[in-house]
């Protein structure tokens, strides 16, 4: 970096240089101009000049520069071609440019950048006085013919300026109007799509900026008079434009510009934004975010489906900042809107459907030139420990040979022994040479053992470092996923009429890229939810002593080892009445039960699918299905939410999530001699019983913990291990509390390891999902470990010891000469389970349940059944696709099979039918017998044939 550095200053000052030569010719051929207004070798020189400070300006990368001098030359070739007279005026007018240029002089070259950045509106401001001085000529031409003759006298003789220069003028200048055919003028202008850095740095930058432009916009609707504000969005504005001007988007070029004239309107005060002309003005970031998105291939046919939208933009703007509308060098090149409203509305932005975006096969990862130089480094230094082998494996040779030649001498002194021969006897001299070489020996093996030891540190240390380099280049700020957020909120909150201000804390907390991706959608259902849900009227608010602008925050931060991310709000909360009430009506648990639930198991009911509290279904939310994905998809990514209400006061939603999906912090155990992996996540407690601890009732042995008994279960049986062993009496008994939403149980395993990072590395998909098993990892001694799927174990277990389990034990044991009929229920709905599961035990069938296809899946394959009942609609694995993969297995090929569903569509009907269903019932049938009559005409009655 110092290099570059150091390269870039001494540009700079090559620049000041050239700038302190260029200025003294301009100064002097000005007052030479001013005495002979027609004198052409002064007009060569002039223009020879400020074409020459452009060209400087724009190698060091000063963009006010190269404006301001571009606009200079533009008025000296009008000059040369006739088509303006210098007065007085003007030749002061350009003066005052050159003593700016001249004062760029006297500035070190490391403070030249800031100096003009406090410059900026004064060189913009002779730029805009410039280009005015050179348009009029031009338009005075076209409206009074005056001109024309020396024009095409100056046209008919050779150019003062090479073509090149021309070209490179035709394709930048702003603000001037040419002749040129549209084929000819688009050929020239058109971008160099092979030139792919330069359009993808465009569009980098174009993002940056539009988030600028998002973001200010929606502070300037909530503070008019903030001129931070107001001057982030001229800035971003200006920059969009500058950019787009290099690559030749002359649309783009025309609406930045337009939006940055407002904006000095604004910053002047001559206009105030309104929410009209903000909602205007975020129609046009929301096109040029679109221009962000298009890929080469795609993008010229979006430019050309938006050029009349982008043209009414702009058009609006200028209106709306009074500033007449500047000719455009091709006005077929951006054509004005068919009817632009006098307010400067424009049509909405079409979709480009002719071109389709094409998106690479392989994901790229964007990570900053730091990181990579660290990523090289930790590799260079991997690469030199690997050299170091050869040296140490050449050194473990040199051993080799002295222990081969120490064996041949001992040899040879043991035949002599054993024959005999006294003349060859070792005599002392023989016998110290071996202790030498012995010791020789030694020694080389100690150092080569320090060796090794030292290689090993080294190499631990590195591979950790590459290890935590390469997850830390995964990583990138919170903000990066939130810059939506903001514009969503003030459109949702307006269209609901609703004030809110909208809070983010914590937008530089690093996040797994893998884990927002996925959690993104779920953070949008949330904020919608509390937009819609959470947070009351203006009235409302009035009326409860609020203010009428509520708060509505977003937060991320790094706790425990852990991502959590909370949004919440301070609207109305949840009514945990009105909450119980509809669990009742919907009939999902008895009426006495939900009188006695706690907030917490009350809350649990929103997870659940298709419930909602909403009796009115809106396009915000209300539809019962928004809190069922964000759990699902909080549960994919190994984490878990939590919620939180007070009435009158608002509600909070707090996500855990691990802070990568590569790694998993998790507790190995051991159990029955092998090791498996608990992730911390899904670990509630860890306890270490004494026997005198445990209590048992009715043949259940529990423990109470924080005035809560948890049933405990060995690791064991859950895993279908065996027995336990014998134990001492004495010892203490490790335990795992572990819990899902409905449940809390121990697991007793035979001891606690230790809590290790581990990679994660995914089953063969060909194993489908194995029961009570996530993922895999590989332990340091490279010993293969399996990563446990709580949530799943914790329905095994409940399968196991919960209290329908210990009923239907003793249903069994009252049968003589055989077990009643076992059907599986398969529903994500608690109610419609409990619903079929008594309406088939008052029957004397003998029901279990599971709580989605791949719970049911599980189950099926761990006891015998002679019938199943599945729903179609659930998480993890449908109906449809259960009965195929049941169908697919020959132990289950003949297991009667009923699907009930609310569908009753004909397709929905024969994709069941087909998938291998032998009856599709509708869940109408509850009402009039017809599942039970179904299930008798499967499998008879409940008692064994």
């Amino acid at each position: 970096m110092s290099g570059q550095d150091l390269s870039a200053m001494s540009m700079l000052d090559l620049f000041r240089m050239e700038a302190e030569n260029h200025c003294a010719t301009l100064s002097d051929n000005l007052l030479l101009l001013e005495n002979n207004p027609d004198d052409t070798d002064a007009l060569a020189a002039l223009m020879r000049a400020a074409h020459s400070l452009k060209g400087a300006a724009r190698i060091v990368d000063l963009t006010a520069l190269v404006g301001l001098t571009h606009a200079m030359e533009d008025i000296f070739v009008a000059a040369q071609e006739g088509r303006l007279r210098l007065d007085a005026d003007g030749i002061d007018l350009l003066f005052t440019g050159v003593d700016l240029l001249g004062e760029t002089t006297t500035v070190t070259g490391e403070e030249l950048p800031d100096w003009l950045e406090q410059q900026r509106y004064k060189v913009e401001q002779l730029e805009e006085s410039y280009r005015q001085l050179a348009a009029d000529a031009t338009a005075g031409d076209v409206a009074t013919g005056e001109g024309t003759e020396k024009a095409a006298e100056v046209q008919s003789r050779p150019r003062p300026r090479p073509v090149a220069d021309e070209q490179e003028r035709q394709g930048e200048q702003d603000g001037k109007e040419t002749q040129q055919p549209r084929q000819e003028r688009e050929e020239e202008a058109a971008p160099d799509l092979s030139a792919l850095s330069m359009m993808d740095l465009f569009r980098q930058e174009v993002e940056g900026h539009s988030q600028a432009l998002s973001d200010n916009l929606l502070l300037l609707e909530q503070d008019a008079s903030s001129t931070e504000a107001m001057t982030a969005l001229m800035r971003a504005a200006h920059s969009i434009k500058g950019a787009a001007r290099i690559v030749n988007l002359d649309p783009v070029v025309n609406l930045a510009h337009a939006m940055e004239d407002l904006f000095v309107a604004g910053q002047e005060g001559r206009i105030v934004p309104n929410s009209d002309l903000i909602d205007r003005l975020l129609t046009g970031v929301d096109l040029l975010n679109d221009l962000a998105r298009q890929t080469d291939s795609g993008q010229q046919q979006w430019l050309e489906d938006n050029l009349q939208t982008m043209a009414g933009l702009a058009d609006g703007y200028r209106q709306a900042a009074a500033v007449p509308a500047r000719k455009k060098r091709d006005d077929k090149a951006v054509p004005p809107a068919d009817a632009p409203a006098a307010a400067g509305e424009a049509a909405p932005a079409k979709k480009a459907a002719v071109v389709p975006e094409t998106r690479a096969p392989d994901q790229s990862l964007r990570i900053s030139a730091e990181g990579l130089n660290r990523l090289m480094g930790l590799a260079g230094e991997v690469q030199v420990e690997a050299r170091w082998l050869p040296t140490f494996a050449l050194k473990m040779l040199q051993l080799k040979h002295r222990q081969d030649k120490i064996y041949r001498l001992l040899n040879n002194h043991l035949d002599s022994l054993y024959f005999g021969s006294h003349a060859a006897m070792p005599d002392e001299n023989n016998v110290r040479g071996l202790l030498r070489g012995m010791d020789d020996c030694r020694k080389l093996v100690n150092e080569c053992l320090v060796e090794i030891e030292d290689h090993a540190r080294r190499s631990t240390e590195i591979s950790h470092h590459l290890h935590q380099e390469v997850i830390a280049n995964r990583m990138r700020p919170f903000s990066d996923w939130t810059r939506g957020f903001p514009r969503m909120v003030r459109d949702i909150a307006r269209e609901l009429g609703k004030q809110v201000q909208f809070e983010i804390v914590g937008a530089d907390t690093l996040v797994d890229r893998d884990v927002l991706d996925k959690i993104e959608s779920p953070l949008n259902h949330l904020i919608r939810n509390a937009l819609d849900h959470g947070i009351e009227s203006p009235e409302e608010r009035r009326q409860a002593g609020k203010p009428e602008k509520a708060t509505l925050r977003l937060e991320a931060r790094h706790s425990a080892g852990m991502l959590s991310i909370v949004v919440s709000d301070d609207g109305r909360g949840i009514d945990l009445e009105k909450l119980r009430r509809t669990i009742i009506a919907r009939k999902m648990i008895a009426e006495e039960v939900a009188r006695e639930l706690n907030e917490t198991e009350l809350l649990e009911f929103l997870f659940l699918p298709n419930f909602s509290t909403r009796e009115q279904v809106s396009k915000i939310s209300g539809r019962g299905v928004g809190l069922d994905v964000v759990h699902s998809a909080v549960h994919e990514v190994r984490g878990i939410i939590r919620t939180s209400t007070d009435a009158g006061r608002g509600t909070t939603f707090e996500m855990q999530l691990p802070l990568t999906l590569s790694v998993t912090r998790s507790l190995l155990v051991q159990i029955c001699g092998e090791e498996y992996a608990f992730p911390l996540v899904a670990i509630d407690h860890v306890l270490k019983l004494r026997p005198e601890n445990v209590k048992e009732v009715e043949g259940r042995q529990y423990v109470t913990f924080n005035q809560e008994r948890i049933g405990l279960i060995s690791a064991r049986q859950v895993l279908e291990k065996g027995e336990s062993g014998e134990s001492d009496p004495e010892a203490t008994m490790p335990v795992l509390v572990l819990s899902d939403r409905h449940n809390r149980y121990g697991l007793i395993v035979d001891s606690f390891i230790g809590i290790r990072d581990l990679v994660v590395h995914s089953l063969d998909r060909r194993l489908q999902k194995i029961q009570d098993v996530n993922a895999a990892a590989i332990l340091e001694d490279g010993t293969p470990v399996l990563i446990i799927d709580v949530e799943d174990m914790v329905r095994s277990i409940d399968h196991l010891i919960s209290g329908n389990r210990v009923q239907r034990i003793e249903q069994e044991e009252q049968v003589s000469g055989g077990r009643l009929k076992r059907i599986l229920v398969v529903d994500d709905s608690i109610t419609v389970r409990e619903v079929e599961r008594k309406m088939l035990t008052a029957r004397g069938y003998d029901v279990r349940v599971a709580v989605d296809g791949q719970d049911g899946w599980n189950t099926l394959r761990k006891e015998p059944f002679d019938l199943l009942i599945t729903d179609v609609d659930m998480p993890r694995m449908d109906g449809i696709e259960l009965v195929t993969t049941i169908r697919g297995n020959k132990e289950f090929q003949m297991l009667p099979i009923i699907i009930v569903s609310y569908k009753d569509r004909q397709e929905d009907r024969n994709r069941g039918l087909e998938a291998g269903a032998d009856y599709y019932l509708t869940k109408g049938s509850f009402q009039d017998e017809t599942l039970v009559r179904a299930v008798e005409e499967l499998i008879g009655g409940p008692d064994p044939d």
